[in-house]
């Protein structure tokens, strides 16, 4: 038989946190620091707002665009929090996961050829869906000197006649960076200047420590010309329900919903339940989560940099990303190592793309008991090297 596979597909690299991680099935006793997945399960109220819908006989489709139930509450927090609405009927779209909800994008707004500009490091599914929606990615690779910010002199120097877009998320996965009401004003104001869409990922942003999440739809000059996506894995602990959802202007929902419509049709209804309960009753527990992160998020910084891995502090999310360029050794080999040599799993810098070399992401959505082992056996490692 010939081979059916796509060159496309063939030359899509796997995901570099998933390829690593299959090197840590069986093994015993490892303390994984990888997966960026909350280790808190969902609170009770929102299971049991799902269960108590599933007993109702709540089973069925919803409407494409998601239960208009949420839709609302999906605007009036979003109005909450930044001042601006978004009408519920047409210019919100309920996604399964953050995830589908980005590759809609890609693929409603990037014709074969065009070009949309992502700061590097940066979650894994960015590039990829790009290039599965025939567009050209267009790396920036951020300093860790500056806190691994994008710059508007980096983004106006990456911009071509080709250009679509620019792809932010903050706070950032991997490296926690986050930004200011002015550094974000800074950088819509680029994309205004050469009538760029705007797409914001901020997942994390419940999670941001030390000072107050700024939407980015609060710019002045990101009005009108911004996709904000958020959802409920990280903050509301809620990875498994698949719950996201897209904020823009109407005419793009439109066209994503199209592609949603006959994919995957409609987000599933106990988790578009549960996501009402989240919204209306979940604070309280998000507050509670948030509190155990940062405490968390100190101990390991203040952890790795007394054993000489120098961490910056992030300002959001649950990760770090510190720098192991001293021990000369790859990321990849440094994150190999230490889980042979001392079974603490840590996904390699390069997974975020190239500029990630020479560090790693550590997740510390983990127990503080198992935090303090691994640094003991990170410890451990780095002084024989």
């Amino acid at each position: 038989m010939k081979d059916f596979v796509t060159d496309t597909i063939k030359n899509l690299p796997p995901s570099g946190i998933r390829q690593f991680f299959e090197l840590v099935i069986g093994m015993e006793d490892v303390i994984s620091l990888g997966v960026g997945e909350p280790d808190f399960s969902t609170p009770w109220n929102i299971c049991e707002a799902a269960l108590y819908s599933i007993e109702n006989g709540l089973t069925s489709y919803t409407s494409n665009s998601g239960l208009l139930e949420l839709r609302q509450l999906i605007s009036k927090h979003i109005l909450k929090r930044s001042n601006v609405r978004f009408r519920p009927e047409k210019e919100i779209l309920i996604t399964v996961g953050v995830s589908e909800g980005l590759d809609l994008a890609m693929r409603t707004i990037l014709d074969p050829g065009q070009e949309l500009v992502i700061p590097e490091p940066c979650y894994v599914s960015y590039a990829p869906t790009v290039i599965l929606a025939g567009g050209k990615p267009v790396a920036i690779s951020t300093d860790p000197a500056k806190g691994f910010k994008l710059t508007p002199e980096e983004l106006e120097a990456a911009i071509t006649d080709k250009t679509r877009a620019i792809l932010i998320n903050y706070p950032c996965n991997p490296t926690g960076a986050s930004y200011s009401a002015d550094e974000l004003e800074a950088l819509a104001a680029v994309a205004k200047k050469h009538d760029l869409l705007i797409m914001s990922d901020e997942i994390y942003d419940e999670l941001t420590y030390d000072h107050k999440h700024t939407p980015m739809v609060m710019c002045p000059s990101a009005a009108g010309r911004t996709l904000y996506f958020n959802g409920f894995s990280k903050a509301h602990a809620m990875t498994g329900w698949r719950i996201g959802y897209v904020a823009g202007p109407a005419d793009i929902i439109a066209g994503m919903t199209k592609i949603h419509q006959y994919t995957m049709l409609c987000a599933p209804i106990s988790g578009q339940v549960a996501a009402c309960e989240a919204l209306k009753n979940g604070a309280p527990a998000v507050e509670k989560m948030k509190t155990a992160y940062h405490r968390r998020r100190n101990f390991i910084v203040e952890g790795l940099n007394e054993i000489g891995l120098n961490c910056h502090m992030p300002e959001g999310s649950f990760y770090v990303f510190p720098s192991i360029r001293k021990f000369g050794l790859s990321s990849t080999e440094f994150c190999t190592r230490l889980l042979t040599e001392e079974k603490v799993a840590v996904v390699p810098g390069t997974a975020f793309g190239q500029c990630g070399e020479g560090h790693v992401r550590m997740c510390y959505a983990v127990d503080i008991e198992d935090i303090k082992t691994a640094l003991s056996r990170i410890k451990n490692f780095c002084s024989r090297l």
